[in-house]
């Protein structure tokens, strides 16, 4: 059991600040890996929340790995995000307010492989062809990636 799910016992759904890592996985032809969640069937990055004693570097390459079976060989930091934009309620109630460490990863190793319990399937998908239901606390990540490559895209599609 995580840290997040023996605080979930003591607390119940109420709203807590969860810290965690998400991942840009880019492709040799530009394209960024999302996953469909399981949980609210939006396509999202590859992330989740840091245990007890982890890094935040560590948080994304463990969950790059339980998620996707993909090995990160280096990260680049991107950024933190945090604030009332990233409030989230799932949809079996509990509320989170995140605060996010973004890493893009390039350089990657190992096949494919979608985790049965968290994710209904892994694409990757051109800038210009992002799926519209995209998992609300990363809509705006995602665009400041986008804008940090200096690639001209309509921010209004995403939402």
């Amino acid at each position: 059991m995580g840290y997040i799910s023996e605080l979930r016992e003591l607390i119940g759904s109420r709203p807590i600040i969860m810290v965690g890592a998400n991942v840009i996985v880019v492709d040799s032809e530009d394209r960024l890996l999302l996953q469909l969640r399981a949980d609210n069937n939006c396509w999202g990055l590859p992330g989740g929340s840091m245990e007890l004693g982890e890094s935040l570097q560590e948080v994304a390459r463990r969950e790059l790995y339980e998620e996707c079976n993909l090995v990160a060989n280096q990260l680049t930091f991107l950024n933190i995000f945090s604030g009332e934009q990233y409030y989230y309620k799932y949809p079996h109630g509990d509320e989170i307010f995140n605060v996010i460490a973004t890493f893009i990863c390039a350089d990657y190793e190992g096949e494919l492989r979608a985790d049965q319990d968290e994710v209904l399937s892994l694409q990757f998908f051109s800038i210009d062809e992002l799926p519209r239901n995209l998992n609300p606390p990363e809509i705006s990540i995602i665009q400041e990636y986008i804008q940090t490559r200096g690639i001209k895209f309509d921010n209004n599609s995403l939402r």
